[in-house]
C-alpha cells in the first residue's frame, strides 16, 4: 500500500480536525438545546426547579398529579413545538438561501408567513373556510392553504424561462406587500373581537400548542430532513454556482424545484399552527453557517439545531420578561431579528455573499 506524501497526510489530518471540530459544535448545540428545553418546561406562572422537571419527565409515575399535568399536558407540548417549529423554519430558510444564493431568502421574506396570516384572518374576520368539511380547524387550515398557494405560485413562476433567483426574491417581496395590504383591509372591516384575534395570531404564539401539532410538525421535519440529507452533495455543489454545479453533473433546475416544494411544506405547516414568527429562517441558517461552514452534511443539522435553540431560548425569554405572563413569541423574534436583518443587508451591500 502506497504511503501518503507529507503534503497529503497534512491535508488529511487537517480535514479530520475540521470534522472533529464540527462534531463538537453540533454536540454543543444539542446540549444547549436540551438545557433550554428543560428550562422552558420549568418556567411558567408556577416555577419548578430543573430537578423536579427532570424527575417528572423521566419518572412521571412517581410525580404528583398536578406536577404531571402541568409538565406533560401544558408545558411540554409548548416547549417541543418551539423546538420543531424553530428547526423547520430554520431548515426552510437554509435551503431557500442555498438554492436562491441569497442570504435574505426565508419563508418570512418570500411572503409565506404573510399569506398564512391572510388565510387565518379570512377565517377569523369573515368566517370563510377554505375547507368546509373541517370548520373546527378553519384557522390553521386556511393559513396552511394560503401559505401553500403562495409557495406554489413562486414554485410555478420559477419554472418559467428566464426567471432568475433575483426575480424570485422580488416576487416574494411583492407577495409580502400584497398579502399585508389584504390583511389590513380585513382588519379595517373586522369587529373588535375579530380584530383582537387577528392581531394576537399575527404576533405568533405557542400557547395553543398540543401534542397533535407537535406530532405533525415533527413528522414533516422527519420526512424533509432525510430528503435534504440525501441531496447534501448536490446542495453543497450548487453553492459554488449554477455553472460549476451543472458541470459536476448536478441537475440544478430539478434540484431547485424539488427543494422549493419541500421548503414550502416545512414553512407552511408550522406557520399555520403558531402564527407569524419571523426571522428564524434567516438567523438560524446564518448562525449555522458561521459555526459550521457550507458543507451540507454539517450545515443541515446545524441549521435545524440553531433554529430550534433560538426559538426555544426565545420561548424561555417570553416567560422570563414578565413573571406570570407569556409574551407573544413573534414579538421577541422580531426584536432580535430586525437588527440582524439590517446587518445582513449592510454587509451584503459591501461584499458578495
Amino acid at each position: 500500500m502506497t504511503a501518503l506524501t507529507p503534503h497529503v497526510a497534512s491535508h488529511a489530518a487537517s480535514y479530520r480536525g475540521l470534522v472533529a471540530r464540527r462534531i463538537v459544535i453540533l454536540t454543543g448545540l444539542t446540549a444547549l438545546l436540551l438545557l433550554s428545553l428543560a428550562v422552558d418546561v420549568a418556567l411558567g406562572p408556577a416555577r419548578y426547579s430543573l430537578s423536579e422537571v427532570l424527575h417528572t419527565i423521566f419518572a412521571p409515575g412517581a410525580a404528583d398529579l398536578q406536577m404531571r399535568v402541568v409538565v406533560w399536558d401544558i408545558r411540554m407540548p409548548m416547549a417541543l413545538l418551539a423546538v420543531t417549529v424553530g428547526a423547520s423554519l430554520s431548515l426552510a430558510g437554509a435551503q431557500m438561501q442555498t438554492i436562491l444564493a441569497n442570504p435574505l431568502a426565508s419563508p418570512f421574506t418570500l411572503g409565506l408567513s404573510a399569506a398564512a396570516s391572510f388565510g387565518a384572518a379570512l377565517a377569523m374576520v369573515m368566517g370563510v373556510s377554505l375547507f368546509p368539511a373541517a370548520i373546527a380547524l378553519m384557522v390553521p387550515l386556511n393559513a396552511f392553504a394560503m401559505a401553500m398557494a403562495a409557495s406554489l405560485l413562486i414554485f410555478g413562476l420559477s419554472t418559467l424561462r428566464g426567471v432568475t433567483t433575483e426575480t424570485i426574491i422580488l416576487l416574494g417581496i411583492a407577495l409580502v406587500f400584497s398579502f399585508n395590504a389584504a390583511l389590513a383591509l380585513l382588519q379595517f372591516f373586522a369587529s373588535e373581537q375579530a380584530l383582537s384575534a387577528v392581531v394576537f395570531w399575527t404576533m405568533g404564539s405557542l400557547t395553543k400548542a398540543t401534542w397533535a401539532k407537535v406530532a405533525v410538525t415533527a413528522a414533516i421535519l422527519a420526512v424533509c430532513a432525510p430528503l435534504f440529507a440525501r441531496r447534501a452533495w448536490a446542495l453543497t455543489a450548487i453553492r459554488l454556482g449554477e455553472i460549476r454545479a451543472a458541470a459536476m453533473g448536478v441537475p440544478v433546475k430539478r434540484l431547485r424545484l424539488e427543494t422549493l416544494f419541500l421548503v414550502s411544506l416545512l414553512a407552511a405547516i408550522p406557520v399555520s399552527f403558531v402564527g407569524t414568527i419571523g426571522f428564524i429562517g434567516i438567523v438560524g441558517p446564518h448562525m449555522a453557517r458561521l459555526l459550521l461552514g457550507e458543507d451540507q452534511r454539517f450545515f443541515l443539522p446545524g441549521a435545524m439545531l440553531s433554529g430550534a435553540l433560538i426559538l426555544s431560548a426565545t420561548s424561555v425569554l417570553s416567560k422570563a420578561i414578565l413573571p406570570g405572563a407569556v409574551l407573544p413569541i413573534g414579538i421577541i423574534t422580531a426584536l432580535v431579528g430586525v437588527p440582524f436583518f439590517a446587518a445582513l443587508i449592510l454587509t451584503k451591500g459591501r461584499k458578495s455573499w
